[in-house]
């Protein structure tokens, strides 16, 4: 009997947190699409170095500090993506849901990036290993993620 009692007051106790947890459509979008248009811009800028040759720099220190900033924003990137994601989870709303995960798709840009980074690293007399790349990004995407959160 004591068990069926502790077990109805965790349910009564959580079934209304859980309902209160979930945001109308109207707020999850918005905070949505705030990392949505995070995402846009910083996506943006790695069109630009995509699309140029490799900038050159008189020392590796430099190349160091410039390839140490596009990482960071490739941090950046995907902590808003991941944001965008937990946000619109928030809500049952499948527009804003879809909306949020459309920048996952381009993922593979992220690769083609990594590439690009590794040939220019070549000319200009550094390197790196891709795989321990991702595994630093993805040490600190959860650390950016606090960072950018919205206050609830």
């Amino acid at each position: 009997m004591r068990a069926l009692i502790i077990v109805a007051l965790a349910f009564a106790i959580s079934v209304p947190w859980a309902v209160a947890a979930e945001r109308t459509p109207q707020a999850a979008r918005v905070r949505v699409d705030h990392h949505l248009r995070e995402v846009r811009q910083i996506s943006s800028h790695f069109e630009d170095v995509l699309a140029q040759g490799c900038r050159r720099f008189p020392s590796s220190a430099e190349w160091n500090v410039y390839f140490d900033g596009e990482i960071d924003r490739v941090v950046l990137l995907m902590a808003h993506m991941e944001q965008a994601w937990t946000e619109a989870k928030q809500t049952g709303d499948d527009d804003v849901r879809r909306s949020a995960k459309t920048p996952r798709k381009q993922k593979e840009r992220a690769r083609l990036l990594i590439d690009k980074l590794q040939r220019c690293a070549s000319d200009n007399g550094a390197e790196f290993s891709p795989m321990a790349l991702w595994q630093r990004i993805e040490r600190e995407v959860p650390q950016r993620r606090a960072e950018i959160a919205l206050p609830q």
